[in-house]
Parts: structure tokens; C-alpha cells; sequence
């Protein structure tokens, strides 16, 4: 993505104030050159992963795009599928494949897979048998398409994130998680509801876990450029903490509506995540909200920790975490969230 020669200077004597917006990623490796042939990687052929596939292909952004599964005949059907709607879509070649040899040269590999809970088990274990999962899917992603992106959206997404880091051995900037992307649209959507007006315009995040303990950023939501809370002050119009509050944990409660009421989620997932991939593949520096490593930021000092804050994303995956304000009460929050995340990883010896 070309700069132009005025970007950077807004600041007093043409400084360039890139760099007081977002605090970079340590350690960070370059992107790679495009080749003029982009290749997208799915690992997992379930719901959440077709409904990912069937996104990006309608979105004309790759060229070639594996689905891999451990079963082929579902997998082979799911291939069979969308290559019969090829007079409908834009000319990508769709290949279904076991063997990780076809995902060589992946500009971004996406991993859906994920044990399920069986009747009575334990959180520990089904997190120990997602660990052993990941153990046979990420080496050899890493070893076919070293200079990929690796994008991890199954869950619990943040911590199987650090997981995957673990594994792969990539720079942190090339490993993400779908992370609160989601719960964030989810969010706007609650907001723009309540105020009756398009989502789009409604600005607003949800950070931390993907989960019971995700935090709300309300001091920094603002809506058509009208910071909410602030006007509501200056206005003296009055509101309740609890209502806020509830409206937080319609966002964490919703996915599960969505489940009880048709088994599984996969739409919204599916657009979110290839959102994330056409932020990555076209370089357009969007910022999302997705599980990065968070040690370094917004005082989280005590551990390797992925969880989700507002990234600035890019052909090199993360470029860089905004510099958001945050309150006292949004602050503590986010260290708390990271403290559950960290206290979940303890248990897994990696």
C-alpha cells in the first residue's frame, strides 16, 4: 500500500505521528513479496470453515484456496460443492486435500479445527486434546508456508493463539486469532440498535478474551464521530452503569442464542474472518480487534499472553496495537481478562 507524501504529516514540522497512534510489534518480520498468485489454506471442513471458504470465494480474494480435513469424503463432497458453483463466483481454483504437501506457498492459513466436548468432560482435557490436535496442524503449516500468516479461529481462540505461536515458531506479528472481532460487530450492532442507526457508523470495540471476562471499551465509542458517554454527560442525560453492563453480556451471550437455536454458529463468524483475510491480502491496514500478543501493551507485563486488542493488520500480519485510551475501570478489567487467559495456559505445560 503506497504512502502518500502527506500521511505523515500532521504533526508540528511535518512529524510523522504513525508512530503515536499504534506501538509497533517486537520483533517483527517483514511482509512477504506478492507473487502475483495468492493462496489461502482452511484447515477444517465443518461449519465454520465452509462458511469461511464460501465468504472468501464470493469476495474475489485469492486465487487458489485448499480446504484440508481429516475426512475426505465430507471434505471431497464440500470441494464438489463449491466448484459446481463456479459459473456463480470469480475463477478461483478449489482444491480439497489430506495432505499438507497442498497448502505449500499460503500467503494466510486459517485453522477452524477443533476437538468438540464430549458428555461430562472436563475443560482441562478438552483443551489438552485441542493442544494434541494442534500439534499434528501447525508444524506442518509452518514447514509447507513459512512466511505465511497463520490466523486461528478455533476456540477457546486465544489461548490455542498461543498455542499455535508456540508450535509454529513465526514471529508474533504472523500469528492472530479471530479473537473479539466478532463480539465487536456483535457490539455495534447491540449499540446501533438502542440508537437506531446503521452499525457501520457505530464505532466501538470489545477487547480482552473471547469470552466471560471480554471488556467493553465504552469511554472510547463513539457514534457518526460523537463520542456516547461524553455527550450523554455534557448533555446531562442520564444512564445506568448496569444497562451498559448488560448490553456487554448480550455480546458474550449471543453466539450462544445463536447455537441453542440452530446448533452452531458460522455466517457471521465466516464474514468476519475473511474480512480479516482481505485486510491481510490487500494490505489495507484496517484496524480490528483480534487476539494478538498482548505482553507489552496496556500494561500487560507478567507473561506471553494472546488476547484480543485493536491491531492495525497488513500484508505482514499485525503492524501494530492503537494507542487507545483507556479508563481505570477498562484498564483493570484487561488486566484481569489476561490473568484468566494465563491462568488457563498454566495448565497446559507449553
Amino acid at each position: 500500500m503506497h504512502k502518500s507524501t502527506s500521511s505523515s504529516s500532521l504533526g508540528p514540522g511535518g512529524l510523522d505521528i504513525a508512530q503515536s497512534f499504534f506501538k509497533p510489534i517486537e520483533k517483527s518480520s517483514p511482509p512477504t513479496p506478492l507473487n502475483g498468485h495468492v493462496k489461502i489454506t482452511i484447515v477444517g471442513a465443518g461449519n465454520v470453515g465452509m462458511a469461511i471458504a464460501q465468504t472468501i470465494l464470493t469476495q474475489d480474494l485469492v486465487d487458489e484456496l485448499v480446504l484440508l480435513d481429516a475426512n475426505p469424503e465430507k471434505l471431497r463432497g464440500e470441494v464438489l460443492d463449491l466448484q459446481h458453483a463456479a459459473a456463480f463466483l470469480p475463477r478461483t481454483t478449489i482444491l480439497a486435500a489430506t495432505d499438507y504437501a497442498a497448502t505449500a506457498g499460503s500467503g494466510l492459513c486459517i485453522v477452524t479445527a477443533g476437538a468438540r466436548q464430549s458428555p461430562g468432560e472436563s475443560r482441562l482435557n478438552l483443551m489438552q486434546r485441542n493442544v494434541a490436535l494442534f500439534r499434528g496442524i501447525v508444524p506442518p503449516l509452518a514447514k509447507w508456508s513459512p512466511e505465511a500468516v497463520l490466523m486461528v479461529v478455533s476456540n477457546p481462540v486465544d489461548v490455542l493463539t498461543y498455542v499455535a505461536w508456540k508450535l509454529s515458531g513465526f514471529p508474533s506479528n504472523r500469528i492472530i486469532g479471530s479473537g473479539t472481532n466478532l463480539d465487536s460487530s456483535r457490539f455495534r450492532f447491540l449499540i446501533a440498535d438502542h440508537l437506531d442507526v446503521n452499525a457501520q457508523d457505530v464505532q466501538a470495540y470489545i477487547v480482552g478474551e473471547h469470552g466471560d471476562s471480554s471488556v467493553a471499551l465504552w469511554s472510547s465509542i463513539s457514534v457518526g464521530g460523537v463520542p456516547v458517554l461524553s455527550f450523554l454527560e455534557r448533555q446531562q442525560i442520564p444512564y445506568e452503569l448496569e444497562t451498559l453492563e448488560q448490553i456487554r453480556k448480550e455480546v458474550v451471550q449471543s453466539a450462544y442464542e445463536v447455537i441453542s437455536l440452530k446448533g452452531y454458529t458460522s455466517w457471521a463468524i465466516g464474514y468476519s474472518v475473511a474480512g480479516l483475510a482481505r485486510t491481510i491480502l490487500r494490505d489495507q491496514r484496517r484496524i480490528h480487534p483480534v487476539s494478538v500478543l498482548a505482553k507489552g501493551f496496556y500494561g500487560i507485563e507478567n507473561g506471553d499472553v494472546f488476547l484480543s486488542l485493536p491491531a492495525q493488520l497488513g500484508r505482514s500480519g499485525v503492524l501494530g496495537v492503537t494507542n487507545v485510551h483507556l479508563t481505570e475501570e477498562e484498564s483493570r478489567r484487561l488486566q484481569e481478562s489476561a490473568e484468566t487467559i494465563m491462568e488457563v495456559q498454566s495448565q497446559l505445560g507449553i
